[in-house]
């Protein structure tokens, strides 16, 4: 459903009683309201759903919203430097570049807004959808697949991995989501693991399949 589908606009003049209807002091208050409400009231809720409600469209403030909600984080952890880690410097004990090359605290590395849209996705899409292969690769079709190539999900049939696999090279802001988060989409027990397909594979078999792994990259 739509912000088009929503009609937020409210004709308050009907709720003047019959007997006020030519009372044109009542009737320029109730159009002054009126007109104040649809201004404010419609811009508040149509920036709503723009900027919250709808994930596709919803900023850092909207997706923040959508992580507590649905308890996925947006940001990576990441630990300390290695305390025996020699800092390097020229002054008393190699302190005064310390700082600079060597990290003493962790911290969490901020995700895109992109990225982070993304991971909701994903986590909703787990929460809501029955993770069949058709509509985990309903899903990777409208929300993965891009100009550069498309990514399917494979199911080998053993209840071991799915595989999703891409025909095209993931940017790095995908692959840094690949390696750090465990939210791909699969049926429940079930392990995961991806590969970057980007030659196609020879062999003499249906489909070339006999030689895949052996010619395909």
């Amino acid at each position: 459903m739509t912000i088009q589908s929503f009609d937020f606009h409210s004709d308050l003049l009907r709720a003047i009683l019959w007997q006020y209807e030519n009372a044109d002091k009542l009737n320029a208050l109730a159009r002054g309201k009126s007109a104040y409400f649809n201004r404010s009231t419609v811009a508040f809720w149509r920036d709503w759903y723009r900027d919250v409600f709808n994930i596709d469209s919803a900023n850092d403030f909207g997706l923040a919203v959508w992580g507590r909600i649905l308890d996925v984080p947006l940001g990576i952890d990441v630990p300390p430097s290695d305390k025996n880690k020699i800092g390097y410097g020229f002054g008393a004990n190699k302190r005064n570049f310390k700082a600079n090359f060597r990290r003493n605290a962790d911290y969490t590395l901020t995700l895109t807004t992109a990225q982070k849209r993304l991971l909701v996705r994903m986590r909703y899409f787990t929460l809501t959808q029955s993770p069949t292969i058709t509509n985990i690769n309903r899903f990777l079709a409208r929300y993965f697949s891009n100009g550069n190539g498309k990514v399917v999900v494979l199911d080998p049939l053993d209840m071991s991995y799915i595989w999703y696999v891409f025909d095209f090279k993931p940017d790095e802001g995908l692959r840094l989501l690949l390696d750090n988060f465990d939210l791909l989409p699969r049926p429940s027990g079930v392990g995961v693991k991806y590969r970057i397909v980007t030659r196609p594979a020879f062999g003499v078999g249906e489909k070339r399949k006999n030689f895949t792994d052996t010619f395909g990259n």
